[in-house]
């Protein structure tokens, strides 16, 4: 069975705690029905604990949980939150015995990693804390490949996390041993002589109207647009819905791929158009490509951010690379010309596009003003020798007639 879940918890023993989430919505009722029934502080008459009683917790944010009794040491009980699964010491005046919810399973489940071995054949304290600081409170998809023999035991899984298999990741940081490793090439950042390539955005067929966003602008006719996942929108096509589930895919793989970017490798290759992590100003790192090299001391790359368009000169430090996973998830960012307008050959501005001295700077900037933030609909005209469209304001007029009206463009029949 495959579903996904939440880890709850990372146990001191590596046991990784699930919230499956499906659970969710009887879980938050069950809270919300304990939150009723018990108000107010705990037991605060003597009251004799036994190890395994059930009971509710007045947790530290204030919210009652439902609990056993791991410990019993004179005034301090060590409790399990059993819907949580973490354990924690706690305060007798916090605790509160119950026989209420009894009837009710816990709803998080106990789990280890199947055919794992952990080295020394325990977790050691340091991978215990990089599962907690990598996993807690994330969605990710459990297979489920053994069941345990009794039914509080540890149900046997893997588990992977934006594509990657745990198992084989943290056999890749040495930390286990994992018998099952055949997927440990879906990490694919040690293939070195490997020369993988991205897939390519499927387009609307021409004629058809679509929403987009532009994400970079190289001149006010050449631009690089995605297809617009937000627009929630009925009869969409299929290419779009695609797109919509890839962006969002990928998204979510991204995410992942920054906690762990420090375990990636350095790039020492640099083919040209070889994808690759490269870490954006805003410190984040997002899918590349390998343009030139700018500068030989101290090396400096010029890379492409391919589900933007945007470019980089940046470092080699700011370069990883990138999970064979990655690459399944088609380039967000296509390149395209607008059609319909050419550069007014009067216009009088000095100051041009350096790369592009046919356009003014003005008239970039106005272009940029017309798309920046605004919802835009692109039909497609021509996918040969290269993709022209037409560009619609959220007025649903031609973007680049601004232009024309301020004398900085030209109508191109």
């Amino acid at each position: 069975k495959v579903f996904q879940a939440v880890v709850s918890c990372i146990g001191g023993d590596g046991t990784i705690y699930i919230i499956p989430k499906s659970f969710e919505t009887a879980l938050n009722k069950l809270m919300a029905e304990i939150q009723n029934t018990f108000k107010g502080l705990g037991l605060l008459i003597p009251y004799c604990w036994k190890k395994g009683e059930a009971c509710v917790v007045r947790g530290s944010d204030t919210v009652w949980y439902r609990a056993k009794i791991v410990e019993v040491s004179g005034s301090t009980l060590q409790v399990q939150y059993i819907d949580r699964g973490y354990i924690e010491s706690i305060p007798q005046c916090h605790l509160y015995p119950t026989t209420f919810y009894t009837g009710i399973p816990p709803f998080c489940i106990p789990c280890q990693l199947y055919k794992t071995l952990p080295i020394g054949n325990f977790w050691q304290q340091e991978a215990v804390e990089y599962l907690q600081e990598l996993l807690k409170n994330e969605e990710v998809e459990i297979h489920v490949k053994e069941l345990p023999d009794n039914p509080w035991g540890k149900l046997s899984i893997s588990l992977y996390f934006g594509g990657m298999s745990l198992s084989s990741f943290m056999a890749y940081q040495r930390y286990c041993v994992a018998e099952d490793c055949q997927d440990i090439q879906k990490l694919g950042v040690f293939e070195g002589d490997l020369s993988p390539s991205y897939l390519l955005q499927p387009l609307p067929v021409p004629g058809e109207t679509f929403p987009v966003t532009v994400t970079h602008l190289v001149s006010p006719k050449e631009v690089y647009i995605c297809l617009d996942s937000s627009e929630n929108l009925t009869k969409r096509s299929a290419t779009e819905r695609s797109a919509s589930s890839d962006s969002e895919s990928l998204s979510k793989a991204l995410k992942w791929c920054n906690k762990i970017v420090k375990t990636l490798p350095h790039l020492t290759n640099f083919k040209k158009e070889l994808p690759c992590l490269a870490e954006y100003v805003d410190g984040l790192w997002y899918r590349a490509k390998l343009l030139s090299i700018t500068q030989l001391v101290p090396v400096q790359i010029l890379v492409q951010f391919v589900d933007y368009g945007t470019y980089l000169v940046a470092p080699t430090s700011r370069l990883r690379h990138i999970p064979c996973h990655l690459l399944k998830y088609p380039v967000q960012a296509v390149r395209v010309l607008l059609a319909g307008f050419r550069p007014a050959s009067d216009d009088k501005n000095v100051e041009r596009i350096p790369y592009s001295p046919e356009w003014s700077l003005k008239a970039l900037w106005t272009m940029v003003d017309c798309v920046e933030g605004k919802r835009l609909s692109a039909s497609i005209l021509t996918v040969s020798p290269e993709v022209t469209i037409s560009l619609y304001g959220d007025d649903k007029n031609l973007v680049h007639l601004k232009l024309i009206e301020m004398g900085l463009a030209e109508l191109d029949q």
